[in-house]
């Protein structure tokens, strides 16, 4: 819960959040109720940030955004809401202009559903998501690693990593959603940026 403001937190501390990623107009894709929006003077490069969740459309099409509208779109934790991952992840590199970025956060499964399929602690996700692994226990995991490749004519990975930022392990043996605390993340942070020949 409120996992966009607790990476807003650690990301003004990183200059290339500030300087490079967050800078000019950009989309918040999924941004309710919690949207990027709200940081737009932390982070100064940062002109407009529109907000897309479920009364402007499908986040999976972005039916009537047109191709490179946006500087950077940003999202977090919508990728594992949707039907098709690899559709939603192509229209949303479609509406971002080339030599712009995209800054995607999805949670980790072993840190975030820990072994348990469907979620405990979110029904509505369709997927989990690894960094790499040769096989995960859940049957609908994306290796996240393999899922860029598919888009490797159209974005260069600036960066993915593991973020586990306050994770606690004995929580975790607890079986407690770490997300609903203050300060835990758990997540994979992916950030893409659009080939400027795309």
């Amino acid at each position: 819960m409120w996992e966009q403001s607790k990476a807003a937190k650690r990301r003004y501390y990183s200059g290339p959040f500030m300087q490079r990623y967050f800078v000019g107009n950009g989309i918040d894709v999924g941004g309710k109720p919690d949207p990027l929006g709200q940081y737009a003077g932390i982070f100064p490069r940062m002109t407009s940030v529109r907000t897309w969740d479920i009364d402007d459309g499908d986040a999976q099409l972005m039916a009537g955004v047109a191709d490179g509208s946006f500087d950077f779109l940003h999202s977090s934790h919508c990728l594992e809401h949707m039907r098709d991952v690899r559709e939603a992840l192509a229209n949303w590199i479609r509406i971002v202009k080339p030599g712009g970025f995209l800054i995607i956060t999805v949670p980790d499964e072993d840190l975030y559903e820990t072994g348990h399929w469907p979620s405990r602690f979110n029904p509505d996700h369709k997927w989990t998501f690894t960094i790499m692994k040769e096989k995960s226990w859940s049957p609908r995991s994306v290796n996240v690693l393999d899922l860029v490749r598919g888009f490797a004519g159209l974005v260069e990975v600036e960066k993915i990593e593991l973020i586990r930022d306050f994770y606690r392990e004995a929580m975790a043996a607890e079986g407690v959603d770490q997300t609903l605390t203050p300060v835990a993340e758990c997540s994979i942070e992916i950030i893409l940026r659009k080939r400027d020949s795309a």
